[in-house]
């Protein structure tokens, strides 16, 4: 125990012990004001390494906080279990005993809240399934209904799920293990960056590589690939058990969007009234890694995009563990950003009610492959047939435009003009502002030349002059176009009709700019290549060109579809 000389009158304890039920001791580091004052505590569990600081302006509003290493992770005890196997892993009772734990403790006056993002969101959910007494409020943020969501129907995701095993989780369990190196989290990830992610990103089969893992993680990956449709987190069966009400953070540029699926179920199914009616989230214009941030990528979305996001949470435990009278009960269950127009709006629930259906219509001479080509998109089917068709070679898919942190960010999908297996339609300059909000929708009409092939749809924000600007995406592989457990493998050369939901967002088209859409078959390393043979992706080496078809007339009417606001 000892006082911070960079932060005086706070008191550090490091890797104090927390004894489990089943003999485990789970270490934890303990933040709190000096002296002998009860304060509310503050839990946050990780697998990712308990924080050692940042926490200095949330115990000087008077709150204890404790920051845990899970089961198996760091300086706890125990065996790591990923959050991909079926069935409950220790954590959610860890979770339970480690907030009773704290609610004991001489510096503590009993009321418990939880906070933490992704991973750590995913641990908040699972203990407060189990309802523990002292847990009175949850800061769970950006963390989806299901495992699949992550990764997204049908589609491995090389790009983040690779770095994650080999940069994130598996140091740690190489230390434990008595393995090689590396051993740190930080000197994994400077390999990655600097040496071995592409090599790491072009390996094939993806069923091989868990034998480059540790141990303790090779087998959880194996089970993970050969189960990718399996639902082992069931959230959306959870709220019914949850009695607090969580505040939740995201963005529409944010991987783990689905995170906003949440609300609206825990005002449905909450336990309690509170949980139903105070739950509440604010959602951005960032990325998984950037909440709160103003600028994404090379975009900057102006001063009002900024938040300071732990301002908020401390303001959110104020109210619910110290009772303070400060509004935050009568705000509204939903804050959101709306891009294009600097501006932060409020609803009731996600996505917001009130907006009509706006559909735009797919037609071209032929030349949509073409930047300066005459794909359009109108308000109603074309009268005449057409078609655009397109090359897809998996071994030339088209990149990803992000860095190697592999975050999902805006980019200007100009520079990616060169190519010419990416089909671009246009509005015609907007003669006034159109505003979406929610989940926009393309009705696709395709066929192809293979057994089995991927398309990805790309709504943009094209300026006069300016960036091409990413809004919303979406992705199918045909096999699954009706659900990830079941396969319908098409018949090569038929049109097919594909729906494809996008990311959520909220955005204000402005006058003069064009709406865009994009059409594509790769988007690589952010998704996995489909190798277009009809076989298992993630088995096989062998990689098939095909030929993509899109269709749209009268008889195949091709089309996006947008929820506006009037």
């Amino acid at each position: 125990m000892s006082e911070r000389d960079d932060a005086p009158g706070i008191v550090v304890e490091k890797d104090v012990p927390v004894p489990m039920s089943d003999g485990v001791v789970l270490r934890a580091n303990v933040f709190r004001p000096a002296g002998s004052g009860r304060y509310p505590g503050l839990l946050m569990r990780t697998p990712y390494g308990k924080p050692n600081g940042g926490f200095e302006r949330v115990v000087r509003s008077g709150y204890a906080v404790v920051t845990q290493d899970s089961r198996g992770r760091y300086a706890s005890e125990g065996t790591y279990i990923p959050y991909t196997v079926e069935g409950d892993t220790p954590d959610a009772r860890d979770g339970y005993e480690s907030v009773e734990w704290l609610a004991r403790q001489q510096y503590c006056n009993g009321k418990v809240g939880t906070f933490g993002g992704s991973y750590n969101a995913w641990m908040q959910w699972m203990l407060a399934k189990l309802r523990p007494p002292h847990l009175v409020a949850m800061c769970a943020w950006s963390i989806p209904l299901e495992n699949t969501e992550v990764d997204w129907w049908g589609a491995f995701r090389p790009g983040r799920r690779i770095k994650w095993w080999m940069g994130t989780i598996a140091p740690d369990l190489r230390r434990r293990e008595g393995a090689p190196g590396p051993h740190r989290k930080e000197d994994a990830l400077e390999i990655w960056e600097n040496v071995e992610h592409m090599r790491w990103l072009y390996f094939m089969p993806w069923l091989d590589f868990p034998r480059y893992l540790p141990e303790g993680m090779a087998g959880y990956a194996e089970d993970w690939l050969r189960h990718p449709n399996r639902r082992c987190w069931k959230f959306d069966e959870v709220h019914r058990e949850v009695e607090v009400p969580n505040l939740d953070f995201s963005g529409w540029y944010d991987h783990c969007g689905g995170t906003m699926a949440h609300l609206g179920l825990m005002q449905k199914h909450g336990r309690s009234e509170i949980a139903r009616t105070q739950t509440r989230i604010v959602i951005g214009p960032w990325n998984h890694s950037g909440l709160g941030n103003r600028r994404q990528g090379g975009i900057d979305f102006g001063p009002e995009a900024r938040m300071d996001l732990q301002d908020r949470m401390i303001r959110w435990f104020d109210r619910w563990l110290k009772d303070t009278d400060n509004g935050v009960d009568l705000e509204p269950p939903v804050r959101y950003f709306v891009m294009g127009s600097g501006q932060w709006k409020s609803a009731d629930t996600w996505p917001p009610g009130g907006t009509i259906r706006a559909d735009y219509y797919l037609d071209s001479d032929g030349d949509a492959h073409l930047p300066a080509g005459s794909g359009r998109l109108l308000d109603a089917p074309a009268a005449g047939e057409s078609t655009d068709t397109y090359v897809y070679d998996p071994n030339d898919p088209v990149p990803t435009l992000w860095s190697t942190a592999l975050f999902t960010e805006p980019s200007d999908r100009r520079v990616l003009d060169y190519r010419r297996d990416i089909l671009i339609f246009r509005t015609p300059a907007l003669e006034s502002d159109v505003e979406t909000v929610g989940y926009p929708e393309v009705v696709l009409n395709a066929a192809t030349s293979a057994a089995d092939t991927d398309f990805f749809v790309r709504l943009v924000d094209e300026v006069p002059d300016g960036p091409a600007t990413d809004v919303a995406y979406g992705m199918v592989r045909a096999r699954h176009r009706h659900s990830l457990d079941e396969e319908d493998f098409i018949t090569p050369k038929a049109v097919t009709e594909y729906r494809i939901r996008l990311t959520p967002t909220a955005c204000r088209f402005l006058a003069g700019h064009r709406i865009r859409l994009e059409i594509t078959s790769s988007d690589f390393p952010n998704h996995d290549r489909n190798h277009n043979t009809g076989g298992n992706d993630l088995a096989e080496t062998r990689l098939v060109t095909a030929t993509q078809e899109v269709h749209h007339s009268a008889e195949y009417p091709s089309r996006l579809i947008l929820p506006l606001f009037p």
